[in-house]
This record gives structure tokens, C-alpha cells and sequence, in this order.
């Protein structure tokens, strides 16, 4: 999936065209990487190229509905926005087959969400194959959870689970220069 695009207003759609910025530099604005679902991975290279990361549960309650966790989910990007100073980015992995229907649901719902408040907020974002994110990682393009895990301990990360360890690869994936966005 390519990076987002804004459509020109229509009052400007017949002037002249508008330059486009810049290329982002990364060191000096922040880039979520997301592993969306239910328990989400996260991952955050702040302004001053630290990293952050975690994991981050929206499973709803027994006495909440459905779409509880997608709003959870829309108030945890706008405090992640807020307390990094703003997101510059937002890469997240681009699944394409699951493990079962509720999955495929749940997963269609958090990328709703997300492209939602991305063109809302003007944050460009991108999907990224699974395949590509653990070909970066390991070397191999269908690695399982355990290696996964065990490749970004060997870069030195601490990850929770494989959802945490997920993020941290498209983080790194997206932003450093001998990654896959060199």
C-alpha cells in the first residue's frame, strides 16, 4: 500500500499545482510502527531518534460492545500524537490472510480506524507486507514468532511478545538507512 494522499482542495483544484514537501527527515520527527489487533504492538522513534515500544490491549470489557476497542484505539493514536509532539508517519503491518474470520474483522476494523485518523490528522501512513517486515528482521521471509522475537533481542530490544518485537522491525524497517526504506 503506497503512502497516503490528500486530495487537492477544490478551491485550488484548477491553480497551479502544489509543490510537494520535502522528503521527511527522520531524525527529527516522530514515526509510529504498528502491529494492529485486539493486544497491539507499538513502536515509537521520538524527534530525537529514541525508541519507545510496547504492547497495548483494546479488548473490550464484558459490558461494552464491539466497537469499544476501535475508539479506545482512535484516543490512544490522538495521546500517542500528543505526547511525541506529533507524528510525522505511521507504518503499520499490512496483513492479507488470517488466521480465521473474527480476526479478519477485528483487523479490518483497526485499519478503518487508523486510515480514518491518519487522513483526519494529515499523517501520512503506509502498510507494509508481513513477508517484507520478517525478510528485514531474519533474513527469511516466513519466520515464525520465536525467531522474530529472537532477532530483535540480537539488535538489543527487550520485547514483551511477538507483537511488540513486530513493531520494533517496521520501525526499524522504516527508518534506518540500511533498512528497507534506504
Amino acid at each position: 500500500m503506497a503512502l497516503a494522499t490528500l486530495p487537492m482542495p477544490a478551491t485550488h483544484a484548477s491553480g497551479p499545482p502544489i509543490a510537494l514537501p520535502p522528503a521527511i527527515s527522520l531524525a527529527h520527527h516522530a514515526v509510529l510502527a504498528l502491529d494492529l489487533g485486539t493486544t497491539a504492538g507499538w513502536a515509537l522513534r521520538s524527534r530525537d531518534g529514541g525508541i519507545t515500544s510496547g504492547t497495548m490491549t483494546f479488548k473490550p470489557t464484558r459490558f461494552e460492545g464491539g466497537g469499544m476497542r476501535f475508539l479506545r484505539f482512535r484516543g490512544w493514536l490522538a495521546e500517542v500524537a500528543a505526547l511525541s509532539g506529533g507524528v510525522a508517519r505511521i507504518v503499520f503491518e499490512e496483513v492479507r490472510r488470517h488466521a480465521g474470520t473474527d480476526a479478519s474483522h477485528v483487523y479490518g476494523g483497526f485499519l478503518a480506524t487508523l486510515t480514518a485518523w491518519c487522513e483526519e490528522h494529515e499523517v501520512p501512513y503506509e502498510g507494509v507486507p508481513v513477508g517484507t517486515i520478517k525478510r528485514f528482521a531474519t533474513g527469511k521471509g516466513n519466520a515464525d514468532k520465536a525467531k522474530m522475537v529472537a532477532a530483535i533481542q540480537a539488535r538489543g530490544f527487550r520485547p514483551t511478545d511477538d507483537n511488540e518485537a513486530d513493531a520494533i522491525a517496521l520501525l526499524l524497517w522504516a527508518t534506518e538507512p540500511t533498512g528497507g526504506r534506504a
